[in-house]
Order: structure tokens, then C-alpha cells, then sequence
């Protein structure tokens, strides 16, 4: 059974050139392809089938500029500029006049074909703004008022049978019409559900991540108070810890206890210190350059200093030499969280294996102890969630550890091994932390 924590680093922001309208344009280009080639088709097929006696060089010329205004906006969707509403719906207007101009020629409203006003009709109302669909309603409306008056003529091929034939042929039209609009319609609207469905997801992922960075701003405020309230007992911790060794220096046990009680001490004002010194920091001035190697050893060391009596294995396989890197404050804590995590599962037995190329670490700790039930996987990397013991944990390191991870592009699985236990895997790109991307 394997758990990733949520991700919501992609939702920081939508790209322009990923926005629905810029999408929406694109499929607009591909209908209105389709279009060109169709009203292409139906002028050949009425000239060669039908033999009706139409203006076919000024309809063909609406066709070429509609085929141009195609051309030129396939080029526009090359350039990284935003697509607008105002934009979309000039493209839409185009399309309105071009139809209105092929009606005027071929019989006005009397032309079967007449129903395509509805395409960007749906368009507008499934893309746009309530505004622009209502304009660009009373604006298919009112074209298609003109040309009930204004319009050139269908003429009548055989007037035999002008009562019959033509009231098929426009029935036939009506039904060809419908088709197409039926299909192009259906095509349009899915993929207008499918980039609404894609927005909705990339809201929701955007309100996670408003979520935790609030809960992460809360846990910053209340930890500088901690901070701030924890100073004066460990300076009184570690003036009685030196004054119970000067009074047993006979007492080699005690001594040694002692010993590490004050290394335990002022490992816990180190991070107080460094909580507040790097507070507001930027990233290039809450590092150091080290390689990479380095800092996971000193990662390791000040857990072993903080867990002396912790057994592990550490496996280190990478390129050398190893890529430097801005060695972050953050990126320690976090690392130090879930080796914390392993050691509280399983003390007498924890391995840890890092392997790294020029563009990636991964960190993979592994324990022995029970592994994580059903509840685990399902809330574990929730804020304030944990299922140690009442008193063992307070639920944030995880949370803390996936936040700060994420930051820098990379992400946090859990996992139980097989026999026994749970593996932590960290992957972690080293752009962002690449000492020259400082």
C-alpha cells in the first residue's frame, strides 16, 4: 500500500499560455477549419451537382477571408500574450460576419443553413461572460432579421418542379444542417466542460494551498513565541546541568548522563537560535554552500547528536563530485522531521539510503516498526494529525517536512515495506538549490 502526500505547488499560479481562454481559442481555430472546409465542399458540390446560379466569387472570397483570419490566428497563438475576453469574442464576430455574408448570397433566412447562427450563439453563451453572450444574442438576431428583407435570391433551376424539388432540397439542407451542428456543438461543448472540470481542479488545489500556508503562518507565530518563552529554562537547565557536574565528579555515570543532557541542551538552543536568526530570510542568505554529501552528513550528525541511542545504517551511493548546494535551514529541519518519525517507529532499526545525480536527490528512510494503517495513509502530512502515543507527537512534522519539501519542487511518499514497516522517499530536485541558482 503506497500514500503520497497531496501536491499543490502547481496550483501557485496558472500560466497564460495554459489559460481556458487561450485553450478555448485554439479549438475555436479547429471549428472554424472545419467550417472553411465545409462551406468549401458545399459551394463545389452546388456548383457541379446542383448547377444553381449563385455569386460563387464573392461567396468564395468570404471563405479565403475567413481561411486568412484562421492563418493569422494560428500565428497569434504562437506569441505568450493573453487571451481576453474581448479578444475571443472579436474572433466570434468574424465568424458572424462571414456567415451572414455566404447567407446574403445563397437566399438570406430561406437558406437551410441559416441555423449556424446557434454555433457561436453556444460559444459565447459556454466561454463567456453573461454580457458578451447577451450581445452576441441580440447580435445573431439582428443579422438574422436583416437577411429575412435583404438577400440575394435562391434562383429556381427547374420551375416544373420548383414546389416540389426546392422544398426537398431545403429540407435535405435543414437536415445536413442540423447534423453538423448537432456534432460540431457536442465536440465544442465537452471540451468547454473539460477545461471548466481542469479550472475547478486548479481552484481547488489553489484553496489547499491557501489553507496550509495559513496553517504554516500560525504554527511561524506560534513557534517565535515558543522560542521566546523557551530561553530563560533551558539557560536555567544548563546552568544546573554544569553545577550538578562540578559537585559528582566522581560519578562517571552521572557525568556521562550529564554529558548528554547538555549536549541535548544546547543543541535545543541552537535551534532557537537559528529559528530566530533565519526568520524572514530569503533563501541565498539562509545557507551555506556545501556539496551535497556534506550536508547530509551534517544533517545525520546533529540527528545523531539529537538520538544517540538510535541504530541505523546510512547507504550513500551518487556522482562525484557531488553538486553544491545552498545547504537551507528549512530543507535540515525537514529531513531531521522524518528521520524523528522513523526513529520514534523503530529506534533499534532505521536505514537510511541517498542517491543523487547532477539534477536530483533521492532520500529514501525506512523503519521496522508497525507501519501505517488504513487512517494513517489516508490523514498522514495533515496538520496536527498523529497516531503516536498521547504526549509523543504533536502531528506536525510530517505537515512541516511535505511544506517545506514542496517548496523547493520535490515531493514526500509513504509507503509500508514488505515484512514489516514503512519506507519515507523524498525526491527532491536540485535546481533550485544548485549553489550557481542562488
Amino acid at each position: 500500500m503506497k500514500f503520497s502526500l497531496p501536491s499543490a505547488h502547481p496550483a501557485h499560479s496558472l500560466p497564460s499560455g495554459d489559460s481556458p481562454l487561450r485553450k478555448n481559442l485554439r479549438r475555436l481555430m479547429v471549428l472554424r477549419m472545419l467550417v472553411v472546409l465545409g462551406q468549401g465542399m458545399t459551394l463545389a458540390a452546388v456548383y457541379h451537382w446542383l448547377e444553381l446560379s449563385l455569386p460563387y466569387a464573392s461567396m468564395l472570397a468570404v471563405v479565403t477571408i475567413l481561411a486568412l483570419l484562421n492563418f493569422l490566428t494560428a500565428l497569434r497563438l504562437r506569441k505568450p500574450w493573453p487571451v481576453g475576453d474581448a479578444e475571443f469574442f472579436a474572433q466570434l464576430l468574424f465568424d458572424v460576419a462571414a456567415l451572414t455574408a455566404l447567407l446574403y448570397y445563397s437566399g438570406g433566412s430561406a437558406n437551410p443553413f441559416v441555423s449556424l447562427y446557434l454555433l457561436p450563439l453556444i460559444i459565447a453563451a459556454t466561454t463567456l461572460p453573461l454580457a458578451y453572450a447577451w450581445a452576441m444574442a441580440l447580435l445573431t438576431i439582428a443579422c438574422y432579421s436583416v437577411l429575412m428583407s435583404y438577400n440575394v435570391p435562391l434562383p429556381q433551376q427547374h420551375r416544373h418542379d420548383a414546389s416540389g424539388e426546392a422544398f426537398n432540397l431545403h429540407v435535405l439542407g435543414m437536415w445536413l444542417t442540423f447534423v453538423g451542428s448537432a456534432l460540431l456543438i457536442a465536440w465544442f461543448v465537452v471540451r468547454m466542460n473539460a477545461s471548466i472540470r481542469e479550472r475547478d481542479r486548479l481552484l481547488e488545489q489553489a484553496r489547499i494551498e491557501v489553507m496550509r500556508n495559513e496553517q504554516i503562518v500560525a504554527l511561524g507565530a506560534l513557534a517565535a513565541g515558543a522560542a521566546h518563552e523557551l530561553g530563560t529554562p533551558l539557560a536555567t537547565m544548563a546552568v544546573v546541568t554544569r553545577e550538578l557536574q562540578n559537585e559528582r565528579p566522581q560519578d562517571d555515570d552521572l557525568q556521562h548522563s550529564l554529558d548528554i543532557l547538555r549536549g541535548q541542551v544546547e543543541h535545543c538552543k541552537g535551534v532557537l537560535n537559528d529559528l530566530l536568526a533565519h526568520a524572514g530570510q530569503k533563501r541565498a542568505e539562509g545557507g551555506r554552500v556545501q556539496t551535497l554529501d556534506d550536508f547530509l552528513n551534517e544533517v545525520l550528525g546533529k540527528w545523531q547528536l539529537m538520538r544517540p541511542s538510535v541504530r541505523f545504517d546510512y547507504r550513500v551511493a551518487g556522482d562525484t563530485p557531488a553538486p553544491r548546494i545552498v545547504a537551507e535551514q528549512t530543507l535540515s529541519q525537514s529531513i531531521l522531521n522524518l528521520l524523528n518519525n522513523a526513529a520514534d517507529a523503530s529506534p533499534d532499526s532505521v536505514e537510511i539510503e541517498s542517491r543523487w545525480s547532477a539534477d536530483e536527490l533521492q532520500l529514501e528512510i525506512r523503519d521496522r516498526g508497525a507501519g501505517l494503517n488504513d487512517e494513517a495513509l489516508a490523514q498522514a502530512g495533515r496538520a496536527f494529525f498523529t497516531n503516536k502515543a498521547p504526549g509523543q507527537g504533536f502531528g506536525i512534522g510530517l505537515f512541516l517536512a511535505n511544506a517545506n519539501i514542496e517548496r523547493f519542487g520535490g515531493t514526500v511518499r509513504l509507503f509500508n515495506r514488505e515484512g514489516g514497516g514503512a519506507c519515507t522517499q523524498v525526491m527532491l530536485p536540485l535546481a533550485i538549490l544548485r549553489a550557481d541558482a542562488a
